[in-house]
């Protein structure tokens, strides 16, 4: 089976669709993980590739997280949740209070399996609603069986939101998304355009009852200021785009940097907190794959000298986060904190 590709498929939501946290909350972050397979970031899609062996460095993980008093949140897909032993650990973890499960949907290796795997496909959102709910609700029978929690957190693998993933949602009893992954623009992959979407949440769904909550990245440097519009100029200029905005990331003018360390240094990041501070941005949203836990899943670990500096990328993160008063909150607290809106549904239909 195959999909036909939309060049755009979020719409932007109207400013009376933004969400409202309660008085004195923020600012505060919250931790995702995209909780999968290991596989071959280079190499092409393959439904075989559903191997699960870095629990030793997620377990290791974990009990750093549980140090700094964070309370992280696994969005977990379906190799995971068919693993006993990751569904058990994960499972067990929020049973005590440790952390909280949520939903990651990688298509191509998610049953049921009947479509073609290729780049396009890889975007869940690409797929014919009635495929892609097929697969979300094999995925969150999976994780519920295996681990005791029925998710209401949910990350689209590859950030793949389409068109109708906020209904299919709603219709799982979902209450928060986090596939927006704002000032990207994936069109050329196949994939969404989320470059001029929020930075701060807001209300989506069929009745505006699911909280989306965008990946954080900031635009830092003396042209900060100007971060989207130039950015948008330098990527509609081929590889002239790239040289464009690797110069002015060594002259320190104007650098994109999403709240991840995976490529991303933490001097970086921390320019990045106080950029997103700065800007009023409520709940600054931190992410990174799985496999990254144990060296030679993916780029950004290879060895044990980059898992230490992984680590220590971490706890600059937290001291500097401590520095500037932002707290780590979980699931329950940031849905806790969400103001309700009696006109959640007027304001998603507008926008």
């Amino acid at each position: 089976m195959t999909a036909s590709f939309s060049p755009r498929i979020i719409d932007m939501p109207s400013a009376t669709a933004m969400a409202s946290l309660a008085p004195g909350f923020g600012p505060r972050f919250m931790l995702f993980v995209d909780t999968e397979e290991e596989f071959d970031w280079g190499a092409p899609f393959d439904r075989d590739a559903r191997a699960v062996t870095h629990m030793r460095g997620l377990a290791e993980g974990q009990a750093r997280w549980a140090a700094a008093g964070v309370r992280p949140v696994y969005v977990i897909d379906h190799p995971m949740a068919d693993s006993p032993a990751a569904a058990a650990m994960l499972g067990q973890w929020a049973a005590d209070g440790a952390c909280d499960i949520g939903a990651h949907l990688h298509p191509w290796v998610n049953p049921p399996f009947v479509e073609a795997v290729n780049l396009g496909n890889s975007y869940a959102g690409n797929l014919p609603r009635e495929l892609e709910r097929a697969k979300l609700h094999a995925l969150v029978e999976r994780i519920e069986r295996g681990t005791g929690v029925r998710p209401i957190a949910y990350r689209a693998g590859r950030y793949g939101a389409g068109p109708h993933t906020a209904e299919l949602l709603s219709e799982l009893d979902f209450r928060l998304d986090t596939s927006v992954r704002s000032r990207f623009d994936y069109r050329g992959q196949l994939g969404p355009d989320f470059f001029s979407m929020p930075l701060t949440p807001w209300w989506t769904g069929p009745r505006g009852e699911i909280l989306e909550l965008p990946l954080s990245t900031a635009f830092t440097g003396a042209l900060r200021g100007l971060g989207a519009p130039l950015h948008r100029l330098a990527e509609g200029l081929a590889n002239a785009g790239g040289v464009l905005m690797g110069a002015m990331s060594r002259l320190n003018l104007m650098s994109r940097v999403p709240l991840t360390p995976e490529g991303v240094t933490s001097g970086e990041a921390v320019a990045a907190i106080d950029a997103l501070l700065a800007d009023g941005v409520p709940v600054l949203s931190f992410s990174f794959h799985s496999p990254t836990l144990e060296p030679g899943h993916t780029p950004y670990v290879r060895d044990a000298a980059d898992l230490a500096a992984f680590h220590r990328w971490w706890d600059v993160v937290f001291d500097h986060l401590a520095r500037r008063g932002v707290a780590p909150c979980g699931l329950a607290e940031l849905l806790d904190a969400v103001i309700p809106r009696q006109d959640a549904a007027r304001a998603c239909h507008a926008a």
